[in-house]
């Protein structure tokens, strides 16, 4: 196992009725900043009831953060929040509101210019400072309520980049499944998709690392693929929306990624396919993800076999055979939650493949847990997606 340091300073407060703490956790000398998406937290009535909760707070609204939240969507609220003073952040919503709000506390503070650059130029330009923010997660998926990293799009020049703090870790994430009954059945898959994923970029690597960080990666996705069909037939059951929301928090608060190698193949090239075509995160990552397990198959191998037997419980002896199986178990499972994995199938040809492996390359990354994957690599991977 590799050294690491592992910092989570996330106070979450889970379960029904917990978003009642919420005056509790906010000091009432702060000047808030509201976060939010488009209208569904006023159709089902969330918005109403944080207003109330916090009657007697300082609250400055800023609504209408879409999916994939845009650049100049957030500048519009940075300089919202420097005009008003805001030295508090309160992100309600999904992961997309949280990305955005982690963004507008860091660019509050910024003081290099174009905030851009944070994501741009990451390995060089750092968050030094940042408003405090707490958040009323309603969608999981991305992991965003108790890790410091964020994901922003610039529509105007088709990028989706990412970057992380520590300064931007929440200081508390309240997560009640009560507040995700309302979601449709595509926000309820792409949701587990992406916590699917994020633990294979962290679980699907090299063999024999992590045995402790393997059995939790593999305890999650098991947990994912037993509670998604009763989720997407039930949405009010409430047993499974917690777990589902515990999953998708445990998939990317850093704690099965320490000390292990980490992939990500598979987000990088998505953020691409999203910046590019507009798809929803989880099902760019659905398109993706079989390539990258076929086209890494002798890096992976021994891993994927494990995952195989330990998690989908095939037994056949031929480990290439036992490989295959898995894989298709994996691109069925995806199915079975309404993902399409071939580009074919949303009508997509190989047109901008040139340009999407070139935006990777020219960013000077190299993707993989080896790095081993450059340009021509990605695009074997988007052909094999065809």
């Amino acid at each position: 196992m590799k050294n690491f340091e592992y910092y989570n300073p996330v106070d979450v407060h889970f379960g029904k009725d917990s978003v009642e703490k919420i005056a509790q956790l906010i000091p009432k000398d702060k000047k808030i900043l509201f976060t939010y998406g488009t209208d569904s937290i006023k159709k089902s009535r969330l918005y109403e009831k944080i207003k109330t909760l916090l009657m007697g707070h300082n609250l400055v609204e800023f609504g209408g953060i879409e999916s994939n939240p845009d650049y100049t969507t957030c500048m519009t609220a940075v300089e919202v929040a420097k005009k008003e003073g805001v030295d508090f952040i309160l992100s309600v919503g999904g992961g997309s509101v949280l990305d955005a709000s982690k963004f507008i506390a860091a660019a509050i503070h910024f003081e290099g210019g174009d905030p851009w650059e944070l994501l741009k130029n990451k390995k060089s330009v750092k968050v030094k400072k940042a408003v405090p923010i707490g958040c009323v997660l309603t969608l999981p998926a991305a992991g965003s309520e108790m890790n410091g990293y964020s994901v922003i799009s610039r529509r105007d020049t088709k990028e989706k980049l990412a970057f992380g703090s520590r300064y931007l870790h929440p200081l508390f994430s309240i997560l009640d499944p009560v507040l995700t009954f309302t979601l449709t059945k595509e926000q309820t898959a792409n949701g587990i998709v992406d916590a699917f994923v994020h633990v294979f970029e962290q679980y699907m690597t090299h063999h024999g690392e992590g045995p402790l960080q393997d059995r939790m990666s593999e305890g999650i996705i098991k947990t994912l693929i037993e509670e998604a069909p009763k989720v997407m037939t039930d949405p009010d059951d409430y047993d499974s929306r917690a777990n589902v929301m515990w999953c998708a928090t445990m998939a990317l608060n850093g704690l099965i990624g320490s000390g292990v190698p980490q992939d990500w193949t598979t987000h990088m090239i998505g953020h691409e396919l999203t910046a590019m075509y507009g798809m929803d995160h989880a099902r760019s990552l659905a398109i993706i993800l079989p390539s990258v397990i076929a086209r890494q198959m002798d890096s992976k191998f021994e891993k994927f076999v494990q995952y195989g037997r330990r998690v989908w419980h095939i037994t056949t002896e031929d480990k290439r055979v036992a490989f295959r199986e898995t894989w298709q178990k994996n691109t069925d499972f995806l199915r079975s939650l309404g993902m399409l994995t071939r580009f074919s199938e949303q009508g997509i040809t190989n047109e901008n493949f040139d340009e999407i492996a070139e935006r990777i390359v020219k960013r000077g990354e190299k993707l993989g847990e080896n790095k081993d994957i450059g340009k021509n690599e990605i695009l074997e991977i988007l052909y094999k997606s065809l």
